[in-house]
């Protein structure tokens, strides 16, 4: 039995996420339905990028992940799929996917209407096109079989920290159900950077000289959140509403 996720920005008030199940379950139902959150900030390519790349891994190898954060949806944007690790992506070619692209990446268009919904409208591809290819590749059908490869996906600009001399600078990517805010540093940046030197993290111009361990630790605190992230959090309370944070919130670590 396959393994299909699905992440998006529907909500759950309306009927999209169950349509979608519904779409793939009459092509093929021999699958489980894993629901990773229905609840991405409208239409924010961004965020949803990052949680599908914190996800995936827990998965077993061979999962097939729809994601649909497509605000262009009805455009000339391609769907696709994406192979990478053994995992299978499916959605559209927006910047959704940008990290998950490396050289041994591969992508693939959805182009042969033999694996898309009988009529494809243009307001919602989860049903007629991402389901159905969903249900298709689950039941064996063979990646070249959907469509051609696609040699230059699509990536959002911007999404990775900068570094520039001494100073690392990064952002507020998304904020979780507390009010932590998540940037766009991970562990693996901040120790390639500072290589065990004295630092300073500048946030809200508010200064910081070491990472913690866990939000008891202080009352506005660094740590390195569990997807690997730098983020703050607030000691039982919501950061994002006691300093009024926004996505797009600059940070900064600069070493001695």
């Amino acid at each position: 039995m396959k393994t299909i996720t699905l992440l998006t920005d529907f909500g759950l008030k309306d009927a999209y996420v169950g349509i979608m199940k519904g779409t793939v379950l009459s092509i093929f139902p021999d699958v489980r339905f894993v629901d990773i959150t229905h609840e991405v900030d409208p239409q924010d390519v961004r965020e949803g990028a990052f949680i599908v790349e914190e996800y995936y891994t827990y998965f077993e190898k061979g999962a097939i992940h729809v994601a649909v954060v497509d605000p262009t949806v009805g455009s000339d944007r391609k769907p696709i799929i994406v192979r990478r690790g053994g995992h299978f992506f499916i959605g559209p070619d927006n910047g959704l996917f940008t990290l998950l692209y490396d050289d041994a990446t591969r992508v693939y268009a959805i182009e042969n209407s033999r694996y898309m919904g009988k009529e494809i409208g243009k307001t919602f591809h989860g049903r007629d096109i991402f389901a159905p290819a969903a249900a298709y590749l689950a039941s064996g059908v063979q990646l070249t079989k959907f469509g051609s490869m696609v040699k230059d996906p699509a990536t959002l600009p911007g999404i990775y920290p900068v570094i520039k001399k001494n100073v690392l600078k990064g952002e507020v990517i998304r904020f979780d159900r507390f009010g932590n805010a998540i940037t766009n540093i991970n562990q693996t940046v901040i120790d390639d950077f500072i290589k065990q030197k004295a630092f300073t993290i500048q946030f809200q111009g508010m200064s910081f000289r070491k990472i913690q361990k866990s939000y008891y630790e202080g009352e506005i605190v660094p740590l390195i959140s569990s997807s690997g992230y730098l983020e703050f959090g607030y000691f039982k309370g919501n950061l994002r509403q006691k300093l009024g944070l926004k996505k797009g919130d600059q940070i900064s670590i600069t070493i001695s």
